[in-house]
């Protein structure tokens, strides 16, 4: 065999040809799922964002018990336990997590505390990125509300759980102490390792003439625009924006970059609302 034919044996033999598996994970919030593809996001928004990996059946619906607190084996272990299924059985090598509201402060315990769980450090190795949408990483005043037992625990019930104890966690001054004792990513901390890049929702619209405000339910929208009342004048109806804004960085600020320049409530920043799933298709 002539040389030039064994030197380019040789360039093959060191794989700058061969592509790495991506695979996605979608973490949901707060709450106990089982289904949370139909029950927390929808398939239309799990199926869109999906498309921008080079192979879309590369991907993991997580479903696990975010009522407990964030590092209790019923969350983080739970998290932990399917992510290393979804690695292993699917040849992942690069991760991109998607989370939404406290499913970023549960990734952030994963990523934070390495030595917490033998299964963590092979997650934080293959993860590449995570896109953390309207994540409760300062915690809200609402979960110190219900805390209180006042008017929150029953006009928020669907999204908050009545008192778990992730809302317990999630109260402004719990997630102070995590953030400077146990979290990474905030101001003044070490930093996660990996991006954490943040999407901000800013507003709620809950006119009953204009058809945004029907996006992924309409009395949801009803409801975040009465809670809203008790929090600062950006928030999305349950986060503050300095919440969500507190650990990674901002990717974007809803209206910067949605159809029509329209605010994601929360509720409508796990559904495919404004070009919502597009814009993380397109990014990822």
């Amino acid at each position: 065999m002539k040389l030039n034919q064994l030197m380019l044996l040789g360039l093959f033999a060191v794989s700058p040809f061969v592509q790495s598996t991506t695979g996605i994970a979608f973490i949901h919030g707060t709450g106990h799922q089982t289904n949370a593809a139909a029950d927390y996001w929808s398939h239309d928004f799990i199926d869109s964002v999906r498309q921008g990996i080079a192979q879309p059946d590369k991907f993991s619906v997580i479903n696990c018990d975010f009522d407990q607190y964030m590092w209790e084996n019923a969350a983080a272990g739970c998290l932990a336990s399917q992510l290393t299924d979804f690695i292993q059985q699917q040849d992942i090598d690069e991760l991109i997590m998607i989370t939404h509201s406290n499913g970023g402060n549960v990734v952030r315990w994963l990523l934070s505390n390495p030595t917490w769980d033998s299964r963590y450090p092979a997650i934080i190795n293959t993860t590449a990125s995570v896109i953390a949408i309207a994540p409760s990483s300062a915690g809200t005043p609402l979960a110190d509300a219900v805390n209180e037992g006042n008017v929150f625990e029953t006009t928020l019930g669907w999204i908050l759980g009545y008192g778990s104890n992730a809302v317990k966690q999630q109260q402004v001054g719990w997630m102070s102490y995590y953030n400077a004792h146990w979290l990474y990513g905030t101001a003044g901390r070490p930093s996660l390792g990996k991006p954490f890049e943040v999407i901000v929702g800013s507003d709620v619209d809950s006119a009953f003439w204009d058809s945004d405000s029907y996006c992924a339910g309409y009395q949801y929208q009803v409801a975040l625009e009465t809670t809203q009342n008790w929090l600062d004048n950006c928030s999305d109806g349950f986060l503050e924006c300095s919440s969500q804004a507190a650990a990674g960085n901002v990717w974007f600020t809803d209206k910067q970059l949605t159809r029509g320049q329209e605010p994601l409530s929360h509720q409508q920043s796990r559904r495919a609302c404004f070009n919502l799933d597009r814009l993380i298709r397109n990014h990822i």
